[in-house]
């Protein structure tokens, strides 16, 4: 319980200004998922090598791995969920270790039990391409899909791919209002982590 608020408190220390109001921070305790009627929900989780570390007595990867086993049987199982993970392999060069980011499991109905099984595949590695991760599960896994869609955002922070996502976020507002991010944060002590 002490690391949850402790996590509560680094977060609503942290002045967010990236997120508007359908761009929203939370931590692993308060995140609750609503859906609207059929949006379309993407996961995308950090398997970078920081979520190897440890958050009190527990690796942050092990804690991002409980959350979405906590999460995904509330969602109803005709909602279409996919699964993108990033930093889960490591390359000889930057430019490859910051493309390292793969949609493992595409939009469909009743997903669930195949994003739980693909959890217990993946281990932390590499690098953090949040930006890129972004970029890719607007412009190839949404592709083509109509309606709300409603990215579920897993990470401790920590872009390390010369981007930003909070850059990429205020510009995404600008043109596109059927998606909406929610960031469920570990242990982000920085603002410009997210």
């Amino acid at each position: 319980m002490m690391k949850y608020l402790l996590l509560a408190l680094l977060i609503f220390s942290i002045n967010v200004p990236c997120f508007a109001d359908d761009y929203n921070v939370y931590t692993p305790d308060n995140f609750q998922v609503s859906t609207v009627d059929e949006e379309k929900i993407l996961f995308i989780l950090d398997f970078s090598n920081s979520m190897n570390e440890y958050l009190e007595n527990d690796r942050k990867i092990d804690l991002m791995i409980k959350t979405m086993r906590n999460i995904l049987p509330t969602i109803n199982v005709n909602t279409i969920l996919g699964l993108r993970v990033y930093g889960h392999r490591v390359s000889f060069t930057p430019y490859d270790s910051c493309r390292a980011s793969s949609l493992v499991v595409p939009l469909s109905k009743s997903n669930s039990n195949v994003i739980n099984s693909k959890l217990s595949n993946l281990s932390p590695k590499g690098m953090t391409p949040i930006t890129y991760s972004l970029k890719e599960a607007i412009k190839k896994d949404f592709l083509g899909i109509k309606g709300k869609k409603r990215i579920i955002l897993l990470t401790d922070g920590g872009e390390n791919c010369d981007e930003s996502p909070c850059d990429f976020v205020m510009e995404l507002i600008k043109t596109r209002r059927d998606i909406n991010i929610d960031v469920i944060a570990f242990n982000i002590s920085n603002k410009d982590d997210i």
